[in-house]
């Protein structure tokens, strides 16, 4: 896929990407590198949590975090939890904080019920069954985790057609949660409304975004200010992964948008001349 050689332009050390998809798998770039995720680690404790939920050892209504919050809400950042402390900022479902910390009390919540530590339970739960041996849990469970591309491009497939967990869990985990909420997307601001899943964003109508312009209101996944990123289209039934080793600034704003526009546009061109 050509569109991946546009890596090589970017204002970074290392950089690697990839797409997977119903046509296929392509990458650029060293593939087994292991990159610092940051808060790309937040969807895949937020799967971990999933799955304790299909096993039956928590519930996403089950109480969780502050008081009257739930599991649902500490996943869609509605739990009122602030950034980075367990301070209360807000009611829980009244409005999207962002919250690190809130992961890091799922984390220690899912540890409490299934009597193992996390980053064993999510190695276990995760990284082993998808194969993601080069992926692993460090610290926090919202920005503690490393990764490779060929790691990532594992667990993007399993999000094109989940193993792990039910369709019923992954369409939740995919869809707004708490609609109508407003908050701060880290660097891109304030977004009425800011809308999330269970521990995915999603696009809906937000601009300026650091998906493409020309990926669907559907398409969910993160970023993280290592300067990495995931994202799944469920219209295009494609996912696409960056990773580098610069930190999210001005350089990512201007260039992930575009890149991700030609991921689209040479998967879209493919597919219609081979239906010509």
């Amino acid at each position: 896929m050509r569109a991946l050689e546009q890596i090589k332009q970017w204002p970074v050390r290392h950089a690697a990407a990839g797409v997977v998809g119903r046509d296929g798998l392509w990458s650029a770039g060293d593939t087994d590198r292991v990159f610092r995720l940051a808060s790309v680690t937040k969807p895949l404790a937020a799967y971990a949590v999933l799955v304790a939920v299909e096993e039956g050892a928590i519930e996403l209504d089950q109480p969780a975090g502050p008081s009257g919050s739930t599991v649902r809400h500490l996943l869609a950042h509605t739990s009122g939890v602030a950034f980075d402390t367990t301070e209360i900022l807000a009611r829980p479902g009244a409005k999207r904080i962002y919250s690190s910390a809130g992961f890091e009390l799922l984390a220690d919540f899912v540890a409490e019920h299934t009597g193992i530590p996390f980053p064993e339970y999510l190695r276990e739960a995760v990284f082993e069954p998808l194969g993601m041996s080069d992926t692993e849990l460090t610290g926090s469970a919202g920005h503690g985790a490393h990764s490779t591309l060929a790691d990532l491009l594992r667990f993007a497939a399993e999000l094109l057609e989940p193993r792990l967990i039910s369709p019923q869990t992954h369409t939740a985990a995919t869809t707004v949660q708490f609609p109508g909420s407003n908050g701060v997307l880290p660097g891109y601001g304030s977004q009425r409304p800011n809308d999330w899943g269970l521990g995915f964003e999603i696009r809906d109508g937000k601009s300026p975004h650091w998906t493409g312009t020309a990926n669907s209101p559907r398409t969910y996944g993160h970023f993280g200010q290592s300067g990495t990123f995931i994202w799944v289209d469920p219209q295009l039934d494609s996912a696409c992964v960056a990773l580098s080793d610069e930190n999210f600034g001005d350089w990512s704003r201007e260039v992930w948008p575009p890149f991700s526009d030609s991921v689209i546009r040479e998967i879209t061109l493919a597919r219609n001349t081979v239906t010509e």
